[in-house]
């Protein structure tokens, strides 16, 4: 005591610097994060590893210590990152350009490879990018456009999160999924002459179908007229008097009414004698005797 009597300053220095290494021993992990110490440029240990099975609550998180001005710690996010593909031209099968853009998410999911293979979290990112831009163009450049446009597509992506994933994991991440946000084709004649070949082909399309609807409806009028025909054949041949009055009355709507269609034609002035074999019909059914 005497001597921080004598001494207050440099008492309340040693004070601060003995708070300075205690504050400076203490690290508070997150239950989002996961850390390595790093003792002189070697990994010692990690703080709340990754786990598949983590949930928040699970122990590793909270209080942690490290050797003050020895050990420095690398935070590494548990949660699932993003790393984007800018908009590229790629090149399909059938000769098309596409413009795609698109994304992968994952996680570090093994610290010490991370540090081993990259040294920071930010570093894996921009390792994985360029990959994911090849393996995109690799992938589309053995489709055709109209394959990115039907179910064939998640096949595609599923391809490329596996060619992805096999080199993310020498930095010990995982891809959980990729994505394509958009494709289409540039702007200008390839857009427009993309639209013309569209429009010919449905055009195309919809004569095929109104020649198939054509020829259905005329072997069906066929079918009918023939079976109506058979009808009026058995019927006729019943009655020969009733195939005389039915010819006679078709006959008479021609003459006096107009066409079958119904339209009437220009006016006709008809003079007969009432005795005319003509109006027979009209006699009763005695009035040809």
């Amino acid at each position: 005591m005497n001597a921080v009597r004598r001494h207050p300053f440099a008492a309340l220095a040693g004070a601060l610097l003995l708070l300075f290494l205690v504050l400076n021993a203490i690290v508070i992990v997150p239950e989002t994060s996961q850390a390595i110490v790093v003792r002189f440029g070697k990994p010692e240990r990690i703080l709340n590893r990754f786990n598949a099975n983590w949930r928040v609550g699970s122990p590793g998180a909270g209080l942690a210590y490290r050797l003050p001005f020895a050990d420095s710690v690398v935070w590494i996010d548990k949660r699932v990152q993003s790393v984007e593909m800018e908009r590229q031209q790629v090149l399909s099968t059938d000769q098309r350009r596409l413009e795609v853009s698109a994304f992968a998410r994952y996680r570090i999911v093994d610290p010490l490879r991370m540090y081993v293979g990259a040294r920071s979290p930010d570093r894996v990112s921009q390792a994985l990018q360029p990959i994911l831009v090849s393996e995109v163009r690799n992938e589309l450049g053995k489709r055709s456009f109209a394959s990115l446009l039907s179910p064939e597509r998640e096949g595609v992506m599923e391809n490329v999160r596996a060619g992805l994933d096999r080199v993310a994991r020498q930095y010990g991440a995982q891809v959980v999924d990729v994505r394509i946000k958009k494709t289409d084709l540039p702007d200008g004649t390839p857009l427009d002459s993309a639209f013309e070949r569209m429009r010919t082909a449905r055009l195309q399309e919809a004569r095929s179908i109104r020649a198939q609807g054509s020829k259905q409806a005329q072997i069906i009028q066929a079918e009918a007229e023939a079976e109506a025909a058979r009808i009026y054949a058995g019927s006729f041949g019943k009655d020969p008097g009733f195939y005389d009055f039915y010819r006679a009355m078709q006959s008479y709507r021609s003459t006096f009414i107009g066409d079958a269609g119904g339209k009437k034609s220009a006016p006709t002035t008809i003079i007969l004698s009432p005795q005319n074999e003509y109006l027979r019909q009209f006699e009763g059914r005695g009035g040809g005797k």
